[in-house]
């Protein structure tokens, strides 16, 4: 009798490989994924305007990507004795209003030369709920924030995207992206983060409005797929003991199923034999030895020398020189 619905994953025609440059922008969980891409030593580089959740915001920061935006004075504001961007998350934010133009726009002028040469892009939609401005909020009224930075609810009004405007603008935010650079594959993915403030029912409207969306532009568009982060969690794991303790974040081994079924769906084997071998030499670096400088340690150590000399003698592209530096410098101790 089977008590549990499984979902098999299905390889991809795009694979992901060591050489390949991703971009992943969206919510919480996008990082989450993120850290174990880097964790293997893929070049990575997430959220070049911080975590975002909903489709506008994560449409505005890939434009202004696009566009290597330049934004200025008047585009922030000062809440709190800090200056912010409405288009930003807070991690942006600071005392010095230059100091938060300069990380604002030396991250964006990285983000156009990365995102240009690009192979893959997963974009994570969390959220289908939108905050305009009221006229009560310094800049633009109506403009759809990225982050409410601790502002009163007063600068706010709440509304659900309709479905044919997220159709109408994931369309055109793919043409945009294809046109940039065509040889860009697209993930959507829809976060399994529940967003509860909306409460239980607003967050199922919501997701079900993103999944309609994705789906719907996924079937007109070449070169664009859906990853089933939400479903794996949703339905397969399909249990309060893979989320936090909140009940509202996939846990650590929530993130690691699906990120094992990532691995399944676009590494080749090929890839997965040089993702372990990678594996375990970060294991090995970050592996406190009881008695540094022992015969056994230096022993241990050689070996990690060696492996690491193959690898890259098969890999030469692999980022291996700091593992390399790190393990014959505890040789020279």
């Amino acid at each position: 009798m089977k008590f549990k619905l499984t979902l098999d994953a299905k390889s991809s025609k795009y694979s992901i490989e060591y050489k390949d440059k991703l971009m992943l922008i969206g919510s919480c969980f996008t990082e989450n994924i993120g850290a174990k891409f880097s964790a293997h030593l893929f070049e990575v580089m997430e959220n070049p305007h911080g975590i975002l959740f909903n489709p506008v915001s994560v449409e505005n920061s890939l434009n202004d990507c696009i566009q290597n935006k330049q934004y200025t004075e008047n585009e922030l504001f000062k809440l709190n004795d800090v200056w912010n961007s409405w288009n930003h998350h807070s991690r942006f934010s600071s005392v010095l209003q230059e100091e938060a133009l300069a990380k604002i726009n030396t991250t964006i002028h990285n983000a156009h030369l990365f995102l240009k040469s690009a192979n893959h892009i997963v974009i994570t939609l969390g959220s289908a709920w939108l905050y305009e401005l009221t006229e009560f909020a310094p800049l633009s009224k109506g403009q759809v924030v990225a982050n409410n930075h601790k502002a009163s609810a007063t600068w706010f009004t709440k509304s659900l995207m309709q479905p044919a405007d997220l159709i109408k603008r994931l369309s055109i935010l793919v043409d945009a992206l294809l046109q940039f650079n065509p040889q860009l594959h697209i993930v959507f993915t829809i976060s399994p983060v529940r967003h509860l403030r909306e409460g239980l029912v607003e967050n199922n409207r919501s997701k079900a409005v993103l999944i309609h969306a994705v789906h719907e532009v996924i079937a007109t568009m070449e070169q664009v797929e859906y990853f089933p982060a939400y479903e794996y969690v949703i339905d397969d794991l399909r249990d309060y003991r893979f989320y936090s303790e909140d009940l509202v974040h996939p846990n650590y081994a929530a993130s690691g199923y699906v990120w094992e079924k990532l691995v399944e769906t676009y590494m080749k084997d090929a890839t997965q034999v040089i993702m372990k071998q990678v594996a375990e030499l970060q294991l090995a670096v970050n592996h406190k030895p009881f008695f540094a400088g022992s015969a056994e340690h230096q022993k241990f150590s050689q070996s990690c020398i060696d492996k690491t000399e193959r690898l890259l003698q098969t890999c030469p592209y692999l980022p291996l020189q700091k593992h390399l530096e790190f393990f014959r410098s505890a040789i020279a101790k």
